[in-house]
């Protein structure tokens, strides 16, 4: 991700619709894994100036961020957060570290994903949690993806693929962003860049209210805009 898109990202995503349910998504997952234990020590990939990452520390979490931009991690400590300038392939990080592992839209920026999928593996201690998304369908690329730097999206196929063949087990996978995605396609169809922009505050709510209903809908199915996946490393992994 190139540094103004970071800047942006990082401008917006404290009012921005998807960005706050995303992190709803992730503090749910977060009070899950609170009923199989304590908070330990959680790693975000990726993490773009650290808003899932202070997601992470509010519920207790001794959280890192490692990103390979540097304007990242330099955002990231700005905002009082623990980060390091490191590649997804090849992490400065010792094995079995980490309790948990995000990788929120990272895999989708890599050639070699598998690389990216191992070191999860890696520094995940057995018994140790990964959560990942992705976009999905290449029917839905578009300039977006070119603006962004993606050189896939994934198929659910495609995705289990990566996971599994690289060691981690899949608890759970689903779709989200599924009642917009009709809204989005018709918007990527027209859009010459990146369309991570701020909507007005009216239309902000209502995208918000939209998506927020599907925490309640059984839609998790059905053809989304992102794939989210829940995934451990064995215990005897």
């Amino acid at each position: 991700m190139e540094a103004t898109e970071i800047r942006r990202t990082v401008e917006i995503e404290d009012r921005h619709w998807w960005f706050r349910e995303r992190r709803t998504i992730l503090a749910r997952e977060l009070r899950e894994l609170r009923r199989l234990g304590p908070p330990g020590r959680a790693l975000d990939i990726g993490a773009a100036g650290g808003g899932n990452t202070r997601v992470l520390v509010g519920h207790g979490w001794d959280a890192l961020v490692a990103d390979f931009s540097q304007t990242a991690v330099d955002l990231a400590r700005e905002r009082g957060l623990q980060a390091i300038h490191a590649d997804a392939r090849n992490l400065p990080l010792p094995d079995g570290h980490f309790d948990l592992v995000l990788a929120f839209d990272v895999l989708e920026h890599i050639q070699e994903d598998d690389l990216a999928v191992r070191e999860i593996f890696r520094v995940l201690r057995p018994g140790g949690t990964a959560l990942i998304t992705v976009p999905c369908d290449m029917a839905l690329w578009s300039a977006h993806d070119v603006a962004s730097g993606h050189v896939r999206r994934y198929t659910r196929d495609g995705l289990r693929s990566v996971l599994m063949r690289e060691g981690l087990a899949i608890e759970r996978m689903w779709s989200w962003n599924v009642l917009l995605r009709p809204v989005v396609a018709r918007r990527r169809k027209h859009t010459s860049g990146s369309d991570v922009t701020e909507a007005p505050p009216l239309v902000n709510m209502a995208l918000a209210a939209v998506i927020a209903a599907e925490r309640y809908l059984p839609v998790r199915s059905l053809p989304g805009v992102s794939l989210i996946a829940r995934t451990h490393r064995p215990s005897s992994g």
